[in-house]
């Protein structure tokens, strides 16, 4: 795919960079601080964050769907999973290896010129670009795995530039 399709291979690449920069994070996380929630009102408990980060994934996986219905309708199975729950680091931790695998999947059915196509969506009447869809759901993942950096800085767990970011050329 990667010289033939060179925009779906850098965004899932970085897609993917994600994901793991969020995988670490999140095996970092303290066992008996699955609870732990910042002191800002509002906040979620750790567990709760980790079961939206799911959700994060599980964006990418409705676009990737909604743009090969026919080829990726075994994706309908993804729907009866659980986000945006309380849950463990290890059931985060095997649902983002099978969220990861259907991504990879959906993007090997991509190409670059699919992600000008217009898809209908609930927010916007005339639709979006794939591309703009995927980046929303990138947005999505980033933030929240951001959220999980600063809770755990605020643990007192030892995090860094290195934690959030792939450093190129090193």
């Amino acid at each position: 795919m990667a010289s033939e399709q060179p925009l779906c291979t850098s965004l899932l690449l970085k897609v993917r960079e994600q994901i793991d920069l969020a995988i670490d994070l999140i095996t970092r996380i303290p066992i008996d601080r699955m609870k732990w929630k910042p002191t800002v009102p509002d906040s979620w408990p750790v567990e709760m964050l980790l079961g939206h980060l799911l959700d994060c994934l599980a964006g990418f996986c409705a676009v990737l769907r909604a743009a090969e219905p026919e080829r990726l309708a075994h994706f309908a199975e993804l729907q009866k999973r659980a986000v945006n729950h309380a849950c463990s680091r290890e059931e985060a931790l095997n649902a983002i290896a099978l969220y990861s695998a259907r991504i990879d999947e959906g993007f090997a059915l991509t190409n670059d010129s699919d992600l000008a196509r217009r898809l209908p969506t609930l927010f916007a009447s005339t639709g979006e670009t794939i591309l703009t869809l995927l980046l929303g759901n990138l947005e999505h993942l980033i933030n929240h795995k951001h959220q999980l950096f600063t809770y755990l800085k605020e643990m007192g767990v030892e995090v860094s530039s290195r934690d959030l970011y792939r450093f190129r050329g090193e």
